[in-house]
């Protein structure tokens, strides 16, 4: 018998599976993942989030490894090649915000911030462990309302309050797990 999952989780891929159950909703503080993951939650804005993870090795390749120091520098010539490539979610408004969101990422470094310490102190660096009923969780909530605009104010962009919290999903702020979900069921036993 398969374990039971989160009811968005397919099936069917194995990426979706991996993903589901080592990374939505478990704590990350590598900056070069949240770097990553708040872009491709932005690429994501209007498709599915299989679809770019389907993509996510492409995107790496393409962006350097998310190395934002890099990624700042692209110049037009580098922005032709990634509207090119098929391996990524060829939009210019999307590709533009990842080179938008490196500068303003690297302007919050000057500032001495990371992009840790700066998320997790909107939850006092403790995940937010949610009940909502199967399937009914927010797309927004007051918390991503209040990120979204101090992400908007510090220059990046593709970070409205929905793709925020599906950011603080995706990286663990909150842990959305259905009920019945074997990683709720991990969660609660530690």
């Amino acid at each position: 018998m398969n374990p039971t999952r989160c009811t968005w989780a397919n099936m069917a891929n194995p990426r979706y599976i991996a993903y589901h159950d080592h990374e939505w909703g478990v704590p990350c503080h590598d900056e070069t993942t949240l770097f990553e993951m708040l872009n491709l939650e932005g690429a994501q804005a209007g498709l599915s989030w299989e679809t770019i993870l389907n993509k996510r090795d492409s995107y790496r390749a393409a962006f350097d490894g998310w190395d934002a120091e890099k990624i700042a520098r692209y110049d037009d010539a580098r922005v032709a090649e990634l509207l090119a490539n098929p391996g990524i979610v060829r939009n210019r408004l999307k590709v533009a915000a990842a080179i938008t969101n490196a500068k303003a990422y690297l302007a919050m470094r000057e500032q001495g911030l990371t992009l840790n310490q700066y998320l997790w102190s909107f939850v006092d660096h403790q995940p937010i462990v949610n009940d909502w009923p199967d399937g009914a969780r927010p797309a927004r909530t007051e918390l991503s309302d209040r990120i979204s605009k101090d992400l908007g104010k510090r220059g990046f962009k593709f970070v409205g309050s929905t793709i925020v919290y599906a950011y603080m999903q995706g990286i663990g702020m909150v842990d959305d797990h259905d009920r019945g979900c074997i990683c709720r069921q991990r969660t609660s036993a530690g």
